[in-house]
């Protein structure tokens, strides 16, 4: 699995790309909880559950069923997280599945059973870049720090410059609709238009 805090970088880049208008804070908040929360099944080894089990980890936990039931859960919670049912939704459920996607591109362990109930097979993707992450008790190590390394080049770097261009010509775009809408309302200009009625007026004077 990539660590617990890349997996919370992709709602955060996604809440910069689009913005506090359309992405508000808590929002993204619960996006970022989202992306974490299936890695909360390595509770099963305690419970002797095995990795392999449908229940054990990368399994229910990591399936577009598990994604689902979570963006319902937060479009439920919709007037909370100050976003339509429908946003909170959409945004809360691809939170959650960018977690069994990106775990399918890492090197090691098993895959991740997207597809449970209707079928327990582990899926990992034909381009398999990123280095697993060890578990807590390995994490503070040389291992570790490969690992970092490896989720910068693979995962950071892409989603920060991908997030800089969306937000970029979102930025542009409402700087020219702001300018165009000046345009065509005068009004809203902070120059003011020449009245013609009122320059007569005044040389009749």
């Amino acid at each position: 699995m990539p660590t617990v805090l890349t997996h919370a970088l992709l709602p955060v880049a996604a809440g910069i790309a689009l913005g506090r208008s359309r992405v508000p804070p808590r929002l993204v908040a619960a996006g970022m909880a989202a992306a974490m929360l299936p890695d909360a099944d390595v509770a099963m080894f305690a419970l002797g559950i095995d990795y392999a089990h449908a229940f054990g980890h990368r399994g229910a936990s990591h399936s577009l069923v598990f994604a689902l039931a979570c963006g319902l859960l937060a479009a439920c919670f919709a007037r909370m997280l100050k976003a339509p049912p429908f946003t909170a939704l959409l945004f809360v459920a691809l939170s959650a599945a960018s977690h069994p996607l990106l775990d399918m591109l890492t090197d090691g362990g098993l895959g991740v059973a997207l597809f449970w109930p209707w079928s327990d097979t582990r899926h990992f993707a034909p381009w398999r870049v990123i280095d697993v992450s060890p578990f807590a008790n390995r994490f503070f190590s040389a291992r570790g720090v490969e690992v970092l390394l490896s989720e910068l080049r693979w995962v950071w770097m892409p989603t920060a410059l991908l997030a800089a261009a969306i937000a970029s010509l979102r930025r542009g775009k409402m700087s020219w609709e702001r300018r165009e809408s000046r345009w065509r309302d005068p009004s809203t200009s902070a120059t003011p238009r020449y009245d013609r009625d009122a320059h007569r007026s005044h040389n009749n004077r």
